[in-house]
């Protein structure tokens, strides 16, 4: 993995300092007064990741009770998702999974959202802070309380994480990969994650400590392009609108 630049925390409202203080203690963030490049910002009580330099561009902000995740929840296909197949959440509901490269949790809050039961596991110290600030906000929103309960963050790498974790049903994995090409760059998140969080060279390092771990298979997010992952075949692949999923079975669910 080629090593990301420390992303500073900044924060002008003395009643979020206590909030900040928690989050540079738990996520061994910087403070810093003023930045220039890519930060973190606690402001109106959020936590997010901007770029002055990127004028147009809004904060991301992880927000598990915003109109697009509230309406992914209602209205996506459900267990006909090529992500909830991939899982096996057609099959069975109530799985417990790791999802050792967590990001910003979109894919983790459809699987929570269809039953199953999530480790967010997230490396990055700014990536997991926004992930923690995401969670904490959704505590204010009771509809969210039985899917929150679902869901559990751990700050590690995806490395320590399949060493040390308890047996569970899937790990689901979705490694950084190289854009195609300079267009792909254009989506703010896609921007932010390769200037923030760099590459994941050491993913296929990744699968075979997943698949010991996994009692009934490894899921593994690719693009369309991509080979798979340390260029070992599938048992079977789900096609998604953007993406495949790429599984390795090691036992039915039932």
């Amino acid at each position: 993995m080629n090593l990301p630049f420390t992303v500073p925390l900044l924060c002008h409202e003395p009643a979020s300092e206590p909030y900040a203080q928690e989050l540079c203690h738990v996520f061994a963030l910087e403070r810093a007064l003023k930045a220039d490049g890519w930060h973190l910002l606690l402001q109106d009580g959020s936590l997010g990741l901007l770029n002055k330099q990127l004028a147009k561009q809004s904060a991301i902000v992880v927000d598990f009770a915003s109109g697009a995740a509230s309406y992914r929840r209602a209205h996506g296909g459900g267990v006909t998702e090529a992500i909830a197949k991939a899982v096996g959440l057609n099959k069975k509901r109530a799985l417990t999974v790791l999802d050792a490269t967590a990001g910003l949790g979109r894919d983790a809050l459809v699987l929570a959202s269809l039953g199953a039961s999530l480790t967010l596991v997230e490396r990055n110290p700014a990536v997991a802070a926004l992930l923690f600030d995401g969670l904490r906000r959704a505590q204010q929103h009771a509809e969210l309380s039985e899917l929150l309960a679902r869901m559990r963050l751990r700050h590690t790498s995806a490395l320590e994480a399949l060493a040390d974790s308890p047996p569970v049903d899937v790990v689901f994995l979705d490694p950084m990969f190289p854009p195609r090409d300079k267009s792909a760059l254009v989506k703010k998140e896609m921007r932010a994650f390769h200037d923030v969080v760099g590459r994941d060279d050491d993913a296929d390092a990744l699968l075979a400590p997943a698949l010991k771990l996994a009692q009934k298979r490894v899921v593994v997010k690719r693009p369309g392009y991509a080979d798979f992952l340390a260029g070992a075949k599938p048992t079977m692949s789900v096609s998604g609108k953007n993406n495949r999923f790429d599984v390795y079975v090691n036992s039915a669910i039932s």
